[in-house]
């Protein structure tokens, strides 16, 4: 591997080279080439899978969120329809509550005017007045002559001036009615509220969507979002992950051996090594013996 020495500020661009010294009878080259062709291959395979990993993972995602959103849709729907249902429910039992009161109310006041009625006609009926007349026509009965008066009374007169005629006919029609809800116009708007409140239309409504999606929020980005991711068309064969300055080549000579050196060597360790012999041989030469005396 050769690399860039950080230690050294040279003021090259970081790079990653490769070098290979191989023996004679190999391929080399193609073998350099190849292993650089492999790895940018294998990486480009791995990008490609990461990619797709992410995506599927983004889609999955995306699938979760519309079902989040679709279950939280139903439900805020369902508690919205329970909530209007109750709401009309509590509605329709307090207008019932209040026609059933006031029909009592009718009732009893029914009754009770038929009670001042029948104390009435007996008043009446032991005072002897059948038509209606008033306290001043009572008291000019008994007098003689013509004598006309104005009558001014700040006090009500009393029922019984009626006339039992009167008071009896009253009785009967009071006594023959079988419904007083004619008398109190509030209970013609409480029918009218209870008839509206038969049939809830917003809930109707709510019931009747076909496509609910169309009410989910952001539902159209998440879909935007998938249509996206799922066009993806990702090639990694066009990928440039490295700049590949310059591909192996056949070096113009061998690294090893250097004949130069070789030969250095040669020579210095012929010349040590005859040296050395030279040496030896003088050492182990015997040695010639002087002329005799006599």
């Amino acid at each position: 591997m050769l690399q860039v020495d950080p230690k050294k500020a040279t003021g090259q661009s970081e790079f990653v080279g490769l070098s290979l010294t191989y023996p004679r009878g190999v391929d080399g080259v193609e073998v350099v080439n190849g292993l650089v062709a492999f790895v940018l291959d294998a990486e480009c395979e791995r990008l490609d899978a990461d990619l797709k990993v992410l995506v599927a993972n983004r889609l999955f995602s995306i699938e979760q969120k519309i079902e989040a959103a679709r279950a939280s849709y139903d439900v805020s729907k369902q508690a919205q329809i329970a909530v209007l249902l109750e709401g009309d429910t509590l509605s329709r039992a307090q207008l019932q509550d209040e026609l059933q009161a006031l029909r009592a109310e009718l009732k009893t006041r029914r009754l009770s005017r038929i009670m001042v009625l029948d104390e009435a006609i007996q008043i009446a009926e032991s005072l002897g007045i059948q038509k209606p007349t008033t306290p001043s026509s009572m008291s000019d009965g008994q007098r003689q002559g013509q004598v006309v008066r104005t009558e001014i009374n700040s006090r009500e007169i009393p029922l019984y001036f009626m006339g039992t005629e009167a008071l009896k006919a009253e009785r009967e029609a009071l006594s023959a009615r079988r419904s007083d809800d004619f008398i109190e116009p509030r209970i013609s708007e409480i029918e009218k509220e209870l008839a509206l409140l038969s049939h809830n239309r917003q809930v109707e409504t709510l019931e009747k969507r076909d496509n609910e999606d169309l009410y989910l929020k952001g539902l159209a980005e998440l879909r935007q979002e998938a249509a996206q991711l799922k066009g993806i068309n990702f090639d990694s064969s066009q990928l440039q992950l490295v700049r590949l300055d310059q591909q192996a080549l056949v070096p113009l000579s061998a690294v090893k051996p250097k004949k130069a050196l070789v030969i250095i060597l040669g020579l210095g360790v012929g010349l040590v090594f005859g040296v050395f012999v030279a040496l030896l041989r003088n050492i182990l030469r015997p040695k010639a013996k002087g002329p005799g005396v006599i």
